[in-house]
């Protein structure tokens, strides 16, 4: 056995008991709130994006040696695949340390509705308020993203707007890494145009104001019923007065000429 392998088996090894020693593998979120991603116009990359609210929950755990906070966004009426739509923020307190995951990367959907930023300014907060000095790991950029130049530069831009410092090692910008640097300096923004909460009685208030147009485009609706009923009546009379005309004009016509033809 070679010494390289020696040194990949030793850091799997090491990747494997870290992994095994975290705690709350099972823990799911207990805190939900409404989120409101506002009607955008349609984007060619990423279709139709109309009106909708999803739900944004989370849980929260600490003791000495480790903190979590666990987030996910819901999407009512619609299933996603178990990597999509979560954030794990993991803080090492005897490393000083803080985590973002999961390793593969955050993805999202729906895409391009500021839920990405969202979740990853709601963990830069939550890390900031107790461990600003911190340092955030670094991590490798999956390859596959550069692949398609506006999916890498739309990544990088989601990176660099939060604080992250996106670097490449090749010239073709394939090999890409996060530098490591400190909770600090992470910028816990997100786009409020796109996505904002909605409390409880913001929600009710929305629900009335619905109810309260819904019951007007009723009333509307039954005038405008109305109206083509009356049109309707008026047209059935129309027509049965074009239709004894006509048949008056047809008798007159075969009477005029019988008159003509029996003189």
């Amino acid at each position: 056995m070679t010494d390289t392998q020696n040194s990949t088996e030793t850091v799997a090894d090491k990747t494997a008991k870290e992994a095994v020693e975290l705690p709350w593998s099972d823990v799911h979120v207990e805190h939900h709130k409404m989120l409101r991603l506002a009607p955008l116009q349609t984007d060619r990359a990423t279709g139709g994006r109309p009106l909708r609210f999803v739900e944004f929950g989370y849980a929260e755990r600490n003791n000495k040696q480790h903190s979590l906070l666990r987030m996910s966004i819901t999407l009512p009426g619609q299933r996603v695949r178990k990597e999509q739509n979560h954030l794990d923020v993991w803080v090492d307190h005897a490393e000083r340390r803080v985590h973002f995951g999961p390793d593969s990367g955050l993805q999202v959907e729906p895409a391009n509705r500021g839920i990405g930023r969202f979740l990853a300014a709601q963990g830069i907060t939550w890390a900031k308020k107790k461990w600003s000095s911190y340092q955030v790991d670094g991590m490798d950029l999956n390859n596959k993203d550069a692949l398609n130049e506006d999916t890498r530069l739309r990544r990088d831009h989601f990176l660099r707007v939060h604080g992250f410092d996106v670097v490449y090692a090749d010239a073709q910008h394939l090999k890409g890494s996060v530098k490591e640097t400190t909770v600090g300096d992470l910028l816990g923004d997100w786009n409020t145009e796109k996505l904002q909460f909605v409390e409880i009685l913001e929600a009710a208030q929305m629900l009335q104001q619905a109810e309260q147009n819904l019951a007007e485009q009723e009333v509307k609706i039954k005038k405008q019923d109305e109206k083509v009923a009356k049109f309707k009546r008026e047209d059935s009379g129309l027509r049965f007065t074009i239709t004894c005309l006509v048949a008056f004009s047809v008798f007159q016509a075969g009477l005029l000429i019988w008159i003509a033809t029996h003189r």
